[in-house]
C-alpha cells in the first residue's frame, strides 16, 4: 500500500456575510472531510470569524485528546473535531432562529426597516442583549485557542473595525477572545459597538472582509483559498429599499478585500517580471469559491434569516462548492493560483 501523503498547506480566508456564513460550514465541513488539506492560518470576519473559531477549536481540541498520537492520526482527529464543532454552532444559530439578536425574523425586519430610521440599537436594545455571544462561549473554548495552541491548530485572525479610527483591527492569539468575535459581527444598525481594551468596535466588513495581509505576512503558506459569500456583481440594479441598503453593503464590504487583492496581483506580475526580490515577497497563489453566485437567489433578508432549514439548505449548498472545487483545483494548490484579478477589479 502506498504510503499516505501528509496533508497539502492552504490557508482560509472567509468572508462575512450574516446567516449566508452557513454556506462557508458546507465549503469547511467538505474540505475536512477530505483531510488532504491543513491549515496553518485562517482570516475571517463576521459570520468568517465564527467559522473561523470553531475550526480552531476542533483542532486545538483534538491536539489536546491525542497529543502523544502521531501527525496523520492528530490531523485525522482534528478535522473530525473541527467538523463537530461547526455542525453544534451552525445548528445552535438555527435554534436560535434568528442572528438579529434572537428575535422573529418579522421583528428583525421592522427594527431594519421602519424603526430603524429613527431608532438605534441602543435604544431599541439598551440591555445589548445578544444570545448569539452565549451560544459561541458555549461552542467555543476561547482560554484553549489563546494560551494552549497544540501543532496543527490554525492561528486565527479576526477583523474588526475601530470606530473611533475607521481602521481594521486584527485580533489574534491572546486578543482572540468572544469579545473580538462579536465585534468583527457587530452590525451598526442592530448591535451597540463591542468595548475591547477601551476602544468601540463594529463588523470587521468595513475594513476587512476578510483581510488577507495576516495570512500573506504571518504564515509559511503561499495558498490563501477565499471562501467568498457577498457577490462581486449584481445582475439587474435594486429597485426596494432593503435591496438598495444590501447591495451597498455588498460593494462597502468587498473594497477593501478587492484593493488587497489587486495588490496580490501586482506582486505576482512583479515577481515573474524579475523586477522583485523573491526572497522578500511572497508569490501569493489564489483560490476562490464564489458563494455569492450560489446565493444570488436568496434576497437580502434571508441573511437575517437562521432557521434551520435555511442553514442546512445553504449548508449543502456549499458542500456542493467545496466538492467541486477540489475536483477541479485542489492539483493547483501549491503549483499556480486558478484565480487571477483584472487590474480593473
Amino acid at each position: 500500500m502506498p504510503e499516505a501523503q501528509p496533508p497539502r498547506s492552504l490557508n482560509l480566508a472567509l468572508q462575512g456575510g450574516g446567516s449566508h456564513g452557513a454556506l462557508t460550514w458546507g465549503v469547511l465541513d467538505a474540505l475536512l472531510e477530505d483531510g488532504r488539506w491543513s491549515f496553518e492560518g485562517i482570516s475571517g470576519t463576521s459570520a468568517g470569524a465564527m467559522n473561523a473559531v470553531a475550526v480552531a477549536h476542533g483542532f486545538a481540541l483534538a491536539a489536546e485528546r491525542h497529543a502523544h498520537a502521531d501527525a496523520a492520526t492528530r490531523h485525522r482527529a482534528g478535522c473530525d473535531e473541527a467538523r463537530a464543532a461547526l455542525r453544534r454552532l451552525w445548528e445552535g444559530v438555527g435554534t436560535l432562529g434568528s442572528l438579529a439578536m434572537g428575535t422573529p425574523l418579522a421583528a428583525a425586519r421592522t427594527i431594519m426597516g421602519f424603526w430603524g430610521q429613527w431608532l438605534s440599537p441602543y435604544q431599541t436594545n439598551p440591555l445589548d442583549i445578544n444570545p448569539l455571544r452565549r451560544l459561541l462561549e458555549r461552542e467555543v473554548d476561547f482560554d484553549r485557542l489563546c494560551t494552549q495552541r497544540g501543532p496543527g491548530t490554525p492561528q486565527v485572525f479576526v477583523c474588526a473595525t475601530n470606530v473611533r479610527t475607521g481602521r481594521g483591527e486584527i485580533f489574534s492569539g491572546p486578543r482572540l477572545t468572544a469579545d473580538a468575535v462579536m465585534a468583527s459581527a457587530c452590525l451598526p444598525l442592530l448591535f451597540q459597538a463591542v468595548e475591547i481594551d477601551g476602544e468601540r468596535y463594529w463588523d470587521g466588513g468595513f475594513s476587512g472582509n476578510p483581510a488577507l495581509h495576516p495570512l500573506i505576512y504571518q504564515t509559511a503558506g503561499s495558498d490563501i483559498l477565499l471562501v467568498q459569500i457577498n457577490p462581486v456583481e449584481h445582475l439587474g440594479v435594486p429597485d426596494t429599499v432593503p435591496e438598495i441598503m444590501d447591495r451597498m453593503n455588498e460593494v462597502t464590504f468587498n473594497a477593501s478585500l478587492l484593493a488587497e487583492l489587486r495588490a496580490i496581483e501586482f506582486v505576482r506580475r512583479l515577481l515573474a517580471e524579475g523586477r522583485l526580490d523573491p526572497r522578500r515577497y511572497k508569490d501569493i497563489r489564489m483560490h476562490r469559491i464564489d458563494g455569492g453566485a450560489r446565493l444570488a437567489g436568496y434576497g437580502a433578508d434571508s441573511k437575517l434569516r437562521a432557521d434551520l432549514v435555511l442553514v442546512r439548505e445553504l449548508f449543502d449548498l456549499g458542500r456542493e462548492a467545496g466538492l467541486q472545487w477540489m475536483a477541479r483545483h485542489a492539483a493547483d494548490v501549491g503549483v499556480r493560483p486558478t484565480v487571477h484579478i483584472p487590474d480593473n477589479a
